[in-house]
């Protein structure tokens, strides 16, 4: 007896039928059916494979009918599977999208059942509701098995009563509808079961209720979610009913199972899980288990879910329930190498591969290798090998690839106590206080430590805190895992004893967060990073003492030490306010506060480590303050508008309103404590009214706009303040306008400004806001400044705010020479740059290009204005004084010199001064 009439047919059948008796048997027994699914295409390479919808919820014989539907379409993906017609991911997606028509026919016919004895079930505001089927495990991901359970939790929106003649509440109408979609599905009848259903994954596991509602699910995962439950819902997805509030429900726990930080204990609950695992298939003799045993589909998963709960708070791209495209993100992002990433994607496809052509032999639910020598050979041909020794060999060296990047990825990076060497042993007794005073010294001059009553009370210290006595044991066991950790870095470090006390007054602020404890402990790159940043600068510990979140930084030397320039930056920062409500200020300005405070350690990171001149480290924190500044910007226009309209030009276009930058970050000398010294300026009609509800002239706006920019910019948060803002240089400095229009600037430079406020335009710039007012203020600069002068005039005026300045500033003593104000230093090199610029800028206009001064001193000489020598001495000086000023700020030292450094190069610069500036100043006096 033939299950075909058609020869080509019956010649796969007898090529594939070999490897399945599920799908030899069925073809055998529905020989018509076949002959249809044929005449269809459904069978044929050129034709997609299609999965048709489930029996109607109506029939009389809905149980017959749905198990005669599940094994047909199982047949019919079981045929292409095995003929290759199909990749792995549209197989995996086929029977996913089976399972989800399954469990909707399911569903429906359940809630008509149930609907028929208690009415429909209606919330509060009398709106029917539907269950809400969350599919979990493979059936999330849409990466169903051939023979596998599917895991459900069955929820609901609200609370609510049925309106059937007798009542029930959402608990009691849901769990039984729950209880039918059960048992249509995996009750066995005549024609079999469609799915085993494990409902264990929901709360409380067995002993919790059926069904809950969103709200008792959310409160239930805040209060005692447990970590393998985040792991379970990293592949949940609606699957049927409310699909919308399956949606909702999901959003809602993201926050519960990615959580915003870098978590890192992660590691230690998904080795504890392995663990588990492990003793379970060892007990069991599993060791021929392709998904539990060592090397199997289970460590894949395990890899890359690890650092989707680790970073995909920080990182939605990772919050996907696929695993392939999840471990090509982790390769592209560089999270995992790409040729392990790479490995990694063929073995599972290896692996997914043969756990299905193990299950299609019989619809069994199976993962292990089989025993007999037919069992064996018919496997080993299903996936094209020509032996079962050569398929044997092949698993084999799969498996050993998985485990051993499952090992790479998870395996402590210092042994359990039970296996810590002397030293370690040593070490922890000395953090207990078990250790005498003798065998103390002993052991951490081994180290390279010298000031052992220092790190004694240090770590007295950090032990006395309340946050120490209050945590819970494991919080200890990081803590007392990292401490071997921590003298082994020290050790390696060029200063032991710096570099260990400044890491440990970081770990005493971060002590009561076990989280980054298990960040230190599970990537020990990153505490080695942290010491050496914290050796290199007292600046960089004192940051991230204050906002530990920016340890999160650490964990990516590569880019760590290469920051990011403008354009990145840019979008990195969008990406990140992109994803909060642009109403909700308080959490954009914590939100910028930590985008600033990543990206300058970033920067410093690079600084320190001499990858990086002086200057570049200063473009890059100009470029950084100008992208927040934009943003800032932005926020605080949303802030305004949203209240008082928007104030609008003839054209009807926003009004233009432009941020001009002077001093550091106007000349490009920006540094990484520096304030920012802004003006506002403005164009169009003063008197005109803004279009909202509540209006505002625009100079009224415009000024609250400025109030509303420096409050986002400059209040100090639980994430600090972004940056200082000083204003003292608008026209009038504190007793002008805040904000001033374009026009009334121009007649403020040119009629009532002193000759130091054009020495501070030298150094201004428009930074950000509308660049049609950025132009115009280039254009009212340029005009001033180019400006003929009175040479004796300028240089006494000049020199006479050089001498108020020196008398402030100047913290010369002895034989220490403040850098900036001492006498040839760097004030005055900057004063010889203004000077310059307003005494040339009229016969030499490429003087007024620059706002810098190492640019306006290299213009003198290439004008022909100033000697090569002269120049080259400026410069030379200039670029020293600020590596100087440079490296003592991440000191948090006061940059001083002693009188014998530089003394060549300081008498030059102040021949200069007086030759260029102050001689002039004293002809002018004796005229």
């Amino acid at each position: 007896m033939t299950a075909s009439e058609s020869p080509a047919i019956n010649d796969t059948l007898a090529r594939i039928g070999r490897w399945s008796g599920f799908l030899a048997d069925w073809c055998e027994t529905h020989g018509e059916r076949l002959d249809a699914l044929a005449e269809d295409g459904r069978l044929d390479a050129a034709h997609e494979l299609v999965v048709d919808d489930a029996p109607d919820a109506e029939r009389e014989d809905f149980m017959a009918a749905l198990r005669a539907y599940r094994n047909e379409t199982m047949a019919v993906i079981a045929w292409r599977d095995l003929a290759d017609i199909d990749t792995l991911e549209t197989t995996l997606d086929g029977l996913s999208r089976l399972a989800d028509r399954c469990i909707e026919a399911a569903l429906q016919e359940a809630e008509r059942e149930v609907a028929k004895r208690y009415g429909r079930l209606l919330d509060a505001d009398g709106n029917a509701q539907q269950m809400i089927v969350i599919g979990m495990g493979k059936l999330g991901g849409g990466e169903l098995n051939f023979s596998s359970d599917i895991d459900l939790i069955f929820a609901y929106r609200a609370p609510g009563e049925s309106d059937g003649d007798r009542t029930l509440d959402a608990d009691g109408y849901f769990k039984r509808v729950a209880r039918r979609v059960v048992q249509n599905l995996s009750e066995t009848t005549g024609e079999g079961f469609a799915y085993r259903v494990d409902t264990r994954l929901r709360p409380f596991g067995d002993a919790g209720a059926l069904t809950a509602s969103i709200g008792a699910m959310e409160n239930y995962y805040q209060a005692h979610g447990r970590e393998w439950e985040r792991y379970a819902w990293v592949k949940a997805r609606p699957v049927a009913g409310d699909l919308d509030g399956g949606a909702q429900l999901i959003r809602r726990l993201k926050p519960f199972v990615y959580r915003r930080y870098l978590d890192y204990g992660t590691f230690e609950s998904i080795r504890d899980m392995k663990a588990l695992i492990d003793r379970q298939v060892v007990r069991a003799e599993l060791q021929d288990n392709i998904k539990l045993g060592s090397g199997g589909i289970r460590e894949v998963e395990f890899i890359v879910q690890a650092f989707q709960l680790i970073r995909g708070g920080q990182e939605p791209s990772l919050q996907d329930n696929r695993l392939l495209p999840t471990l090509a993100r982790l390769a592209s992002d560089d999270h995992l190498p790409e040729h392990t990433a790479r490995e990694l994607e063929r073995a599972y496809r290896f692996l997914r591969r043969a756990e299905n052509r193990l299950q299609m032999a019989d619809d069994r639910q199976t993962h292990d290798l089989p025993e007999t020598a037919e069992a064996r050979a018919a496997l080993a041909e299903s996936m094209d090998y020509d032996d079962w020794s050569t398929f044997a060999e092949a698993m084999q060296e799969t498996r050993e690839g998985v485990h051993q990047a499952f090992e790479q990825v998870f395996v402590s990076p210092q042994a359990d106590d039970t296996g810590r060497d002397q030293e370690s042993q040593a070490l922890s007794a000395f953090w207990d206080g078990d250790l005498d005073d003798d065998a103390a010294r002993e052991l951490l001059a081994e180290y390279g430590i010298k000031d052992i009553d220092a790190v004694r009370d240090a770590l007295a210290e950090m032990q006395d805190q309340s946050l120490y006595r209050s945590l819970e044991d494991r919080g200890r066991r990081w803590i007392a895992r990292l401490i071997p950790l921590l003298f082994g870095a020290a050790a390696r470090a060029s200063d032991p004893d710096k570099s260990l006390a400044r890491t440990i007054s970081v770990l005493s602020a971060i002590i009561g967060r076990s989280t980054y404890m298990a960040l230190l402990v599970e990537h020990p790159a990153a505490l080695s990073t942290l010491m050496r940043l914290c050796a290199a600068s007292d600046w960089i510990t004192s940051r991230i003492r204050e906002q530990p979140a920016l340890l999160d930084s650490l964990l990516d030397p590569r880019q760590l030490y290469k920051p990011p320039r403008r354009a990145e930056l840019a979008e990195n920062l969008e990406q990140d306010l992109a994803a909060i409500d642009a109403d909700d200020l308080e959490l954009r300005m914590d939100t910028l506060r930590r985008f600033k405070q990543s990206a300058s350690l970033r920067i410093a990171a690079a600084d320190v480590s001499n990858s990086m001149p002086l200057m570049i480290v200063s473009d890059h924190l100009t470029e950084l303050a100008e992208v927040v500044l934009d943003a800032a910007l932005e926020m605080a226009w949303h802030q305004m508008t949203r209240r008082y309209g928007t104030p609008r030009d003839d054209n009807g276009e926003r009004a233009p309103f432009a941020i001009v930058a002077y001093g550091k970050l106007g000349g490009l000398e920006l540094g990484y404590t520096s304030d920012l010294d802004l003006v506002f300026v403005y164009a169009g009609k003063t008197e005109a009214m803004t279009d909202g509800d509540r209006t505002l002239t625009h100079q009224a706006f415009f000024t609250r706009l400025a109030q509303r920019l420096i409050h986002v910019l400059s209040t100090q948060t639980a994430a600090g303040r972004v940056y200082e803002i000083d204003m003292r240089l608008r026209p009038s400095g504190k007793a002008g306008m805040m904000v001033t229009h374009i026009d009334a600037f121009a007649r403020y430079q040119n009629e009532q400004a002193w000759t130091w406020e054009h020495q501070a335009l030298v150094r201004a710039r428009h930074v950000s806001g509308h660049a049609g007012v950025g132009e115009r203020f280039a254009e009212i600069r340029r005009e001033v400044l180019g400006r003929e002068r009175d040479v004796g005039r300028l240089a006494r005026e000049v020199c006479n705010m050089r001498d108020r300045m020196r008398k402030v500033k100047d913290e010369t003593s002895g034989d220490w020479l403040d850098v900036k104000q001492m006498a040839g230093g760097l004030i005055d090199i900057e004063f010889i740059a203004q000077f310059s610029a307003l005494r040339y800028g009229h016969d030499c206009p490429e003087l007024l290009r620059f706002t810098d001064a190492i640019r306006v001193l290299e213009t003198l000489e290439s004008g022909g204005i100033a000697t090569y020598d002269d120049v080259k001495t400026l410069t030379r000086a200039y670029r020293l004084y600020r590596q100087r000023i440079h490296a003592d700020s991440l000191q948090r030292n006061r940059a001083m010199m002693h009188a014998d450094e530089m003394r060549e190069l300081r008498d030059g610069v102040a021949a200069l001064w007086q030759s260029w500036v102050a001689g002039h100043a004293a002809a002018a006096e004796s005229d």
